[in-house]
């Protein structure tokens, strides 16, 4: 019996001090305990979750496994990058109130309206990363507003918006037409004349890395048909015929989505993959958009922030 408890000692000892090779004991990861909380920020027809399912896709589970304090907001889904802008500031204010600053992380409009909150305090923000954003106005925007269906489009477009805004619990009214019209050319560039830092001053060049304190960061994809299961993807090749031929994720060009220090540009993802939507149906040749939203999280926790 003394042997037999000895030796029970003697292994819960040798596991203690060695913890990863014991299968009963896993250490948590700190992988991406960053010192500020990140903050995601949905884009166009966003939500938090819908019907159970989030928009960003099991980021944010995968996130806090790895040991970030993460926090989702909701702004509304249709409307002016300003205007939800303002929304979003409140929601940052408290989460400032607790933590000190943020690491503001947006995918599709919800950079540009992250970039917002950095040019009027960006004495709460740590880190401004833009995920598929189109910093310099999208086709597709552009497309529409010059349609003479535009009418027809807006009406729709708030009535679908209104519907997830209603299903989702946000709360917002929905414009569609101020939606679109941040996201045209023309809006985009008013809008960055607002808020240059970060933007690029050529065609297709790299932003600023920091401003008034502030990181910049930015990725994007040129994939559109990336995964032939996800229906999705079948719409996005239908608003991809607005880039002519030039490289793009379906939504969002190549050089549209540059903002401050350039991660990648060409992931093989789509406008939704990036967000590993629908249901993680991404392709099959390239990296897990989870694990991306990892590396880039571990990033900022190297860097301080």
């Amino acid at each position: 019996m003394k042997l037999w408890i000895k030796t029970l000692a003697l292994v819960v000892t040798i596991a203690w001090s060695a913890p990863s090779a014991a299968w009963w004991w896993k250490k948590p990861s700190s992988y991406a305990d960053t010192r500020y909380p990140v903050v995601l920020v949905h884009g166009m027809f966003g939500f938090d979750s819908l019907l159970g399912v989030d928009y960003f896709y099991g980021i944010a589970e995968d996130l806090r496994k790895n040991g970030a304090e993460v926090y989702i907001t909701v702004v509304p889904g249709l409307e002016s990058t300003i205007a939800r802008g303002e929304a979003l500031l409140p929601q940052v204010e408290a989460i400032a109130a607790v933590h000190g600053k943020v690491n503001l992380i947006g995918h599709s409009h919800g950079g540009p309206t992250a970039r917002y909150i950095s040019r009027v305090r960006p004495e709460l923000v740590a880190s401004v990363t833009s995920v598929g954003s189109p910093h310099k106005g999208s086709p597709v925007a552009d497309v529409i507003v010059e349609s003479p269906a535009s009418s027809l489009a807006n009406t729709l477009g708030d009535a679908l918006g209104g519907l997830i805004d209603l299903i989702s619990d946000g709360g917002y009214d929905q414009s569609m037409q101020a939606s679109l019209q941040s996201l045209s050319t023309q809006g985009s560039a008013e809008f960055n004349n607002f808020a240059p830092a970060g933007i690029p001053t050529s065609a297709c060049g790299e932003g600023a890395s920091s401003a008034n304190g502030v990181r910049f960061y930015s990725w994007g994809g040129t994939g559109v048909v990336t995964n032939l299961l996800d229906p999705s993807d079948a719409l996005l090749g239908i608003t991809s015929v607005a880039f002519n031929s030039s490289a793009n994720d379906g939504m969002v060009g190549r050089c549209s989505n540059h903002f401050g220090k350039i991660i990648r540009d060409n992931y093989f993802m789509n406008h939704l993959d990036e967000v590993n939507q629908a249901l993680g149906l991404h392709s099959l040749f390239e990296t897990d958009p989870k694990a991306v939203f990892k590396q880039h999280v571990n990033r900022l926790k190297n860097a301080g922030l």
